[in-house]
């Protein structure tokens, strides 16, 4: 089967996509979201992370199915437009770029709390300086660089796991916050923000090499390799704080800090780094590519289409880091989490809404998208209640 004509370079493979995946991942979330969430719903944080992954694997299977059948930069922005309606596009498309914006700003925030508590902004800044100038170097090089981050990154976060286990103190548990189906919800949208990236190589659909074959399995094996991480350190942490640990900005130095270890610290403080980094990094290349998906369309200003002599859309590139830069001068973290998490959860329910449309053989089984979609309205509608009703842990 031919392959579209494209105007990016198609240049991954399925190492280099699920490196993709894994590079969205791993990072911000599994290093920045388990304070908040641990302060809406205490002892309920796996049930939520449970229910933050059922929404992302039904949202996996629509878009990889999408995926297969439009191969097209752009994901649910593209899907959108082709399936339904120009509208419903541009909601997928704006939805997106919002809710980026704000995961790059988390990411690059996470940056700065790790790196230099009290200059978080100042990082941030630089941080995304920084990664601008590796997404413009073309999609191969960074994600070779993502690569190596992801390595690193699944190092230190066993590390983390195999010293909170050993930490955990006797004694009677200590008091943790009453959970309600609303909290557990919102906390669920939280969490969703860590699995948010294992669509990410669905945008990046002209740079791939036979996407029927490539999009779903590199899906598949970045998300598994990541719940399983996430099952891992999000047990470790709800066993040490239900035993009193007190969660800080940057939870999984406190974790480490139960062991006394300098070393330990600094090694998760370089870790946080490098994986907010990862994150960050793929996060603008997402960002970029959907811009100039809807540029090329005349959903946005033509001149974002521009790509530039190593095949970079690197005008929307610069808007996208711009904006993310934009979202970093709130500087809280978990705003910019929540904002993230009701965004893409928006973004995922256009996406479902196009899976319906699937001709048979194409579409999924026809309860995906009917679940997928009421989890999404479910999910973003309670942390709608919980950041609107000022009940949002700061974190």
């Amino acid at each position: 089967m031919s392959q579209p004509p494209s105007r990016l370079h198609r240049a991954l493979g399925v190492r280099g996509a699920t490196v993709v995946g894994l590079s969205a991942m791993l990072g911000t979330g599994v290093f920045a979201v388990w304070t908040p969430a641990w302060g809406l719903v205490g002892g309920w944080l796996l049930p939520a992370l449970l229910l933050a992954a059922g929404v992302a694997i039904l949202n996996a299977v629509s878009t990889a199915r999408l995926a297969m059948v439009h191969p097209d930069s752009g994901g649910a922005y593209a899907y959108g437009r082709l399936r339904l309606n120009r509208t419903a596009g541009v909601v997928a498309g704006i939805s997106f770029l919002v809710g980026k914006s704000a995961s790059a700003a988390a990411a690059a925030l996470t940056i700065g709390v790790y790196a230099w508590p009290g200059q978080e902004r100042l990082i941030a800044w630089a941080a995304i300086v920084v990664a601008l100038a590796i997404d413009l170097r073309g999609i191969v090089r960074s994600t070779r660089v993502n690569a190596l981050l992801v390595a690193i990154v699944i190092a230190v976060l066993a590390m983390v796991v195999v010293i909170g286990l050993a930490s955990v103190p006797t004694g009677t548990a200590s008091s943790a916050p009453a959970a309600t189906p609303v909290t557990v919800g919102a906390a669920a949208g939280l969490l969703f923000v860590a699995f948010a990236g294992y669509a990410r190589v669905t945008v990046l659909g002209e740079e791939v090499r036979d996407p029927a074959r490539t999009i779903p399995r590199a899906m598949t094996l970045s998300f598994a390799v990541v719940l399983g991480l996430y099952a891992a350190v999000g047990l470790t942490v709800a066993l040490l704080a239900g035993r009193g640990l007190v969660l800080g900005p940057a939870p999984l130095e406190s974790v480490v800090a139960l062991n006394g270890s300098s070393t330990a610290d600094v090694i998760v403080r370089v870790g946080a780094v490098l994986g907010a980094g990862s994150v960050l990094i793929s996060l603008l290349a997402g960002m970029g590519r959907t811009l100039f998906a809807m540029a090329d369309a005349g959903d946005a200003p033509r001149a974002l289409a521009a790509v530039s002599s190593r095949s970079v859309p690197h005008r929307a590139a610069s808007v996208v880091a711009v904006l993310a830069a934009v979202v970093v001068l709130a500087g809280q973290l978990s705003w910019a989490l929540a904002l993230s998490g009701f965004s893409i959860l928006a973004y995922y329910s256009v996406a479902h809404l196009a899976a319906w449309t699937l001709a048979a053989g194409q579409r999924p089984p026809r309860l995906v998208p009917v679940l997928g979609l009421a989890g999404c309205v479910a999910v973003l509608g309670s942390l709608a209640v919980v950041a609107l009703g000022g009940d949002l842990p700061v974190g």
